[in-house]
């Protein structure tokens, strides 16, 4: 039977860690299954961050959208209300035997002159 020699185990450092150089020790090669699983864990877990961020960038352009087609609605209803309103005023009119107008009057300004102010 060979005799086991017994070696001291290195102190696992900082740098040893930063290196990968812990991936090569027997405790490590021992429970390979569980840093596996771990490693699946955190893709998935990446993953599926990756996904919620995608869905909120699709949520605020579906609310962009949404504003602005709100704001289209909006500006549709005053405009169906004027006419609504120009209609109902052309039946009125047509009950009292007024015609519409087909020019629309001019509005007149008049400017006075400086020396009309002096002379007064």
């Amino acid at each position: 039977m060979p005799k086991k020699t017994y070696k001291p185990k290195k102190k696992l450092t900082f740098i040893d860690i930063l290196k990968g150089n812990f991936l090569n020790r027997d405790e490590i090669k021992a429970h390979y299954k569980y840093f596996l699983l771990l490693f699946v864990l955190m893709m998935i877990m990446i993953y599926s961050n990756h996904l919620v961020s995608k869905k909120i960038e699709q949520v605020n352009a579906l609310k962009e959208q949404t504003e602005e087609y709100k704001s289209r609605n909006a500006e549709a209803q005053s405009k169906l209300i004027k006419v609504k309103m120009e209609s109902e005023l052309g039946k009125e009119m047509v009950k009292d035997s007024l015609l519409p107008l087909e020019n629309h009057p001019h509005k007149l300004l008049i400017k006075l002159d400086s020396t009309d102010d002096k002379t007064k």
